[in-house]
């Protein structure tokens, strides 16, 4: 089993990164017991505790909670969801993509201090204390809010629940129960009761400190603390590329079974679990190069662990094994101990390094450590190349014992990488998502800071694991970047401005793509991308290979070598449609699927490529053909761009019947084709009108009607086309409508020989397209946009986004991902593997979710805001009698309903909006409607009583169910 993923919070270290200084320091994290738990007055001999830093701060609007349930949720619960999602980030995995999935929960945690503190007075009670303080909601609560649908458990073994707990996990994955887990453990001192038990029991340390091992030893030190990992098989781990932070070779648990007390260790069993572990492991002891003990820091406990350990550890061997204890940094953690220990040992199995033992200065010397093949560091101990093995023990106050057996992570070969040009484009899509707009600008914050601490060097590592975990909530933002450098920048230009960070798409964009015709050609046209761009190179490749057998040459070479050939419309024809057709193919990969097509000329294959219509071959076969019967057209012709609508068009053709439409690109944009001479004498007199003119760049006078004899040519080499029927809404250029079912609508060979010969109707399919499809966002598919501009001057009544991969004729990584970035922002959810290179590796981690401190809940019963925001609402008398009469207008009614709203869930009254939605907004489960329902009951006496089934259908907002209730009061009157 693999270590994916951690995240912890202990006395001093908020975070694995200062978890892991605390350890590299050796520091004294235990700090004294603050006021805000309980009064030291009461116990001024009682030793102090280390607390945790903001254990009372609950972002309960992200978890979607109600602040009266958040109030009576159990501290432990609220730790841990937090705890919970930032380890899941850490793995690599967006937290949304495990909704729905068998992921298993397991946590320890032991005793049951909040519910003594809420239920002790049943005049207080509420309905949410029940789960508020229910044990087995520690595990059952990250299921719920995270949507994980595999097994679901706390564990209760004393000291040792949260390391049993990883046992079980670990089992479960093994069996195959779910393919990944978490597992956990949480502890807080809410109360000095467990504290003045160890006292009385002579095991607990004066001054609040634990020293295992030590000559100074005397006794435990109580502490808060938090840990959750993310498991995985280690198959599993490395085929998504995920970071491993060590391998779970084996583990066992066992019980000490009656000895000198049920809470006496018992050195016999400790020596038992320790040798079932390493034989499940398939290891020996000699090759375990430190321990990271359970060593609570008792005379007794320590000594009898030593027994253990030197019995199966003191064999022969170059070193002894190192053992230690995190308890001599943070404290015992009690219920979080084992995982406390856990995250240390696979820690320093990553970074190759094991923390010096603090008080290893003074150990004690009737452990006889070095007779029994055992040593304390002191100093860090560097782990030598290959695979280093680690043990970690927990053992609990009832007997219950478990240890782990840890080895560093598997050395992965990097892939190599691809032959070929190298890419120039070493970034990608760097992504940030929120539940709120203040808190996506929060995130960014962390982002950018990060960001500021990291040397230069590219940002594909990084951006490609923001798209794996910093995905899935409302709040979107998307940047493209090259280097870290660039993105830093990025974020802080954002930051810098005073509108929103990002923005909130309210669904999935509709794309149409549109794809260009001849004219678009140039030297080195997407040759960049080519070099950038994986999926690109591939479909290009492919599209050559099938153009090949027909032209006669690699028109892929020719573009990426910016060949001038592409003059000739022999080559520029197919090399168009390669591009076209490449273009369209990795934006599908990337999750970009059109709505509808449409394409402009020799542009209409590629889409109907795309559109299903063609097969790849067939249209390899019929653009090839095309190009060379317009190769083969009389010399000297040309096409001009004009200003002006079909009238003024009109009125030149019946003047110069040599010139032919050659397109209509919309109201004020037509093309005519004919003669160069004649051309160049119409546009001479459309410039002294002031109209706008432009001598296309095309090698003869294209959609003009084709000679008998050519159109026969043609229709003879297209005659075995198969014909086909779009697999989804095409605009036909030809026809200027959408294509239909009917048979006589296929795009067979008569059809593309009249799309040759006769006028582009791009404005009416374009007009087609959009009142059919309606698209967001219309993508133009070439390699420079000419048809956009034309878009834009169609007089639309919705003028969708326009977009291309390529603007300005540069087409690279860059602009490919500058795309990405601007739907995703929209609400596309982009396939962001297809954007990168394979085999690029995730970088190490970004900064997990931040989240919202404003929010505190303690031991009080109501929720409570800091100074930054206005209080909540805490308890209040039921309504006044005035409220309480048959009729009510109504405001009143609104009012009463605002006023039942905010009891029930404790909410700020400024959040209670007539508009707010009872599910979606204000977190409403079964339990609060029932309470609504007696609050209203209570406050409507006219109404009698509600009917729960009859309110539902109202409790969309607010005002609905304002509004109905209004309904019911006149039917009463009545």
């Amino acid at each position: 089993m693999a270590v994916v993923g951690l995240d912890c919070a202990f006395p001093g270290a908020a975070d694995p990164e200062a978890f892991w200084d605390v350890l590299m320091r050796g520091a004294d994290a235990a700090g004294a017991a603050s006021g805000t738990r309980w009064d030291r007055a009461d116990h001024p001999d009682l030793a102090p505790a280390g607390l945790m830093a903001d254990a009372d701060a609950f972002d309960d609007e992200f978890f979607s909670i109600a602040p009266r349930e958040a109030a009576a949720m159990d501290p432990h619960h609220r730790l841990l969801l937090q705890c919970a999602w930032r380890a899941i980030e850490d793995a690599g995995v967006s937290p949304a993509a495990l909704a729905g999935t068998g992921t298993g929960v397991y946590v320890g945690a032991m005793g049951g201090e909040w519910g003594r503190l809420t239920l002790a007075d049943p005049d207080r009670i509420r309905p949410q204390d029940g789960s508020g303080s229910s044990a087995a909601m520690t595990a059952n609560r990250i299921s719920y809010h995270l949507n994980l649908t595999g097994p679901s458990m706390a564990v209760d073994t004393a000291c040792s629940s949260s390391l049993v707990a990883v046992h079980l996990a670990a089992g479960a994955l093994l069996a195959g129960e779910c393919d990944t887990a978490l597992a956990g453990g949480v502890n807080l001192v809410l109360s000095p009761v467990l504290g003045l038990v160890y006292d009385r029991l002579g095991v607990g340390s004066p001054d609040g400190r634990c020293r295992p091992f030590s000559a100074d030893a005397d006794g435990i030190g109580r502490s808060d603390g938090v840990g959750v990992v993310v498991l995985r098989r280690l198959a599993d781990a490395v085929a998504d590329g995920q970071r491993v932070y060590a391998v779970i070779r084996g583990s066992a648990v066992s019980h000490d079974g009656r000895s000198n007390g049920v809470t006496a260790p018992n050195r016999w069993s400790q020596q038992k679990v320790l040798e079932n572990a390493y034989r499940r492991a398939g290891v020996t002891p000699d090759r375990v190069a430190f321990v990271e003990a359970h060593g609570t820091g008792t005379l007794l406990g320590d000594a009898i662990e030593c027994a253990a350990l030197g019995t199966v550890h003191g064999v022969a061997r170059p070193e002894p094994c190192a053992i230690g204890s995190v308890k001599g940094n943070i404290g015992h953690t009690e219920g979080a101990a084992g995982i406390a220990g856990l995250i240390k040992a696979a820690l320093a199995l990553h970074h190759r390094v094991v923390p010096a033992s603090r008080h290893a200065d003074r150990e004690n010397r009737q452990l006889r450590l070095a007779d029994r093949g055992l040593r304390l560091l002191k100093s860090p101990l560097r782990l030598p190349p290959g695979e280093s093995l680690a043990g970690v023990s927990s053992f609990g106050m009832g007997g219950t014992n478990a240890h782990v057996v840890l080895a560093s992570a598997p050395r992965v070969r990097p892939a190599r990488p691809q032959r070929g040009r190298r890419a120039r484009w070493d970034g990608g899509v760097f992504t940030v998502t929120a539940d709120t707009p203040e808190a996506l600008r929060r995130n960014l914050v962390e982002q950018e800071a990060a960001l500021a601490r990291r040397p230069h060097g590219p940002a594909a590592a990084l951006c490609r694991l923001s798209n794996r975990t910093k995905t899935g909530l409302p709040y979107r933002f998307a940047v493209a970047a090259g280097d870290t450098t660039e993105l830093a920048g990025e974020l802080r230009r954002v930051l810098g401005t005073a509108g929103e960070s990002g923005e909130r798409p309210w669904g999935a964009p509709v794309v149409a793509f549109a794809f260009t015709g001849q004219g678009s050609q140039f030297a080195g046209m997407t040759a960049e991308l080519y070099r950038d761009s994986a999926r690109y190179r591939a479909h290009l490749d492919e599209a050559d290979a099938a153009l090949a057998p027909h032209v006669g040459v690699s028109v892929r070479d020719l573009i990426v070598e910016g060949a001038d050939d592409l003059r000739d419309t022999g080559l520029a024809q197919p090399a168009l449609f390669a591009v076209g057709y490449a273009l369209a193919r990795t934006l599908t990969d990337l999750g970009i699927r059109p709505a509808a097509v449409l394409g402009h000329s020799v542009g209409e294959i590629a889409a109907a490529v795309i559109a299903g219509a063609l097969e790849l071959p067939d249209a390899a076969r019929l653009v090839a053909a095309r190009g060379a019967l317009l190769r083969e057209q009389p010399a000297g012709g040309g096409m001009l761009a004009v200003g002006a609508g079909r009238e003024r068009v009109a009125e030149l053709l019946a003047a110069e019947p040599q010139v032919a439409l050659g397109a209509v690109n919309g109201p004020g944009d037509t093309v005519l084709s004919g003669p160069v001479e004649v051309l160049e004498r119409i546009e001479a007199v459309l410039a002294g009108e002031g109209v706008r003119t432009r001598m296309l760049e095309v090698s003869h006078a294209f959609h003009t009607p084709l000679s008998a004899e050519s159109e026969a040519r043609f229709r003879a080499a297209i005659r075995q086309l198969p014909a086909g029927a779009p697999a989804m809404p095409f605009a036909s250029t030809y026809r200027g409508r959408m294509i239909s079912d009917d048979p006589s609508d296929a795009l067979d060979a008569d059809y593309w020989t009249g799309q040759a010969a006769r006028p582009v109707l791009f404005s009416d399919a374009l007009a087609a397209l959009v009142g059919s499809a309606a698209p967001t966002h219309l993508m133009e598919i070439g390699p420079r946009a000419q048809l956009l501009p034309l878009v834009g001057r169609a007089g639309l009544p919705d003028t969708p986004c326009l977009l291309h991969p390529g603007p300005g004729g540069r087409s690279g990584g860059r602009e490919l991902a500058g795309v990405i970035a601007e739907l995703y922002r929209a609400g596309l959810d982009p396939q962001w593997e297809a954007l990168y290179e394979p085999g690029r590796p995730l970088a190490d981690r970004l900064p997990p979710y931040r989240f919202a401190t404003a929010h505190r809940y303690w031991a009080r019963w109501e929720p409570v805001r800091t100074p930054a925001g206005p209080e909540r609402a805490v308890e209040r008398p039921p309504a006044p009698a005035e409220l309480e009469r048959s009729r009510v207008e109504p405001d009143a009614v609104l009012a009463t309903v605002i006023d039942a709203i905010v009891q029930v869930g404790g909410y700020a009254e400024d959040v209670v909006r007539p508009q707010a939605r009872f599910y979606e907004d204000l977190a409403f489960d079964s339990v609060m409607i029932v309470q609504l329902k007696v609050q209203l009951e209570t406050r409507l006496p006219a109404l009698g009583e509600l009917s729960v089934h009859h309110l539902l259908p109202a409790l969309r907002s607010i005002d609905s169910l304002a509004q109905c209730l209004r309904e019911l009061l006149l039917v009463t009157a009545a």
